[in-house]
């Protein structure tokens, strides 16, 4: 059974990814990602909540040790009973220091405290709300478990040739132009898979291309993506300009051995996402690449053997 995540959900954020993550509680698009993005309170970003509910229980959990982060995190568990495609179950969020406790009552959108950056994050990704839905019987501590998730809400694909101007930088990422929103804030969009007849090789049907899927996912740095948007499951082999990335089966992609190259240049990979922000762009991670603001980049992905 998919849980339906609704427009009322989705619509208090910048961004979602169900598959941007190395870790398995994302495994087959089981939980969320969702990126406030400049909501402030003081220093710290602030985090609504994507549901109303009873807060069951608050919990310190360990993360996985690096040296640029703390080694714990946050569990929070809330017993929803809004929006009503949720009433019943139980959210399960992390990277959130709480500031609510066992037995409060949370509205959908009040802040649960403040976003932290435990060792679960890589160096270049955002701050967010890690958000998994389970059976109000299941256990909610374990990491994996939670019900697969459908975004409620239509996403737009975009067409992108893979080229653009770098508008944003940090030490491990590179941002671009390009693809532009058409209309900011009015409705969610990603990169679009291409393609959209079959390839010469017909009668094999790990080669037909889908022009209907929006990507999401770390391209090739995580285990595999998602293609989104699907009127119905799939099978097949998934392209971006033309270039080969993996077979998708349902919606869940499998890289292949692949490399994602900037100007010809060897980088880490492609972060894919879902946004309504002015600020969309391909992102790319790239700590081994010197690229700067203005930069004018080609991307594109290589097979290897």
């Amino acid at each position: 059974m998919a849980v339906t995540l609704p427009d009322a959900l989705l619509a208090r954020y910048k961004r979602f990814s169900l598959y941007n993550s190395p870790y398995r509680a994302h495994d087959g698009g089981c939980a969320v990602d969702l990126y406030p993005g400049t909501l402030r309170d003081g220093r710290t970003t602030v985090a609504p909540s994507p549901v109303s509910g009873v807060v069951r229980e608050t919990r310190t959990v360990r993360a996985p040790p690096k040296p640029y982060a703390p080694e714990h995190d946050h569990l929070i568990v809330i017993d929803c009973d809004g929006p009503a495609e949720l009433e019943g179950l139980t959210a399960r969020i992390l990277h959130v220091e709480p500031s609510v406790s066992a037995g409060d009552r949370i509205a959908a959108g009040e802040s649960l405290g403040v976003l932290v950056r435990a060792g679960f994050f890589a160096p270049w990704v955002d701050n967010h709300l890690h958000v998994g839905f389970r059976e109000s019987e299941q256990n909610p501590y374990r990491a994996s478990g939670s019900l697969p998730l459908e975004p409620g809400v239509e996403i737009e694909p975009l067409a992108w040739d893979g080229t653009g101007r770098v508008v944003a930088t940090g030490e491990t990422y590179a941002v671009l132009d390009a693809p532009i929103h058409p209309d900011p804030g009015s409705r969610f969009v990603g990169v679009a898979a291409d393609g959209g007849v079959p390839s010469r090789r017909e009668r094999d049907p790990l080669e037909h291309r889908f022009d209907s899927g929006i990507l999401d996912g770390g391209l090739p740095h995580y285990d595999g993506g998602g293609l989104l948007g699907l009127e119905e499951p799939a099978t097949g082999a998934v392209f971006l300009n033309g270039d080969r990335l993996g077979v998708v089966d349902g919606r869940t992609i499998a890289w292949d051995n692949v490399t994602v190259l900037a100007n010809g240049e060897p980088v880490t990979g492609l972060s894919l996402f879902c946004a309504r922000d002015s600020d969309f762009g391909a992102k790319l991670i790239c700590p081994e690449v010197d690229i700067e603001i203005g930069d004018r980049v080609a991307v594109s992905v290589r097979s290897d053997p």
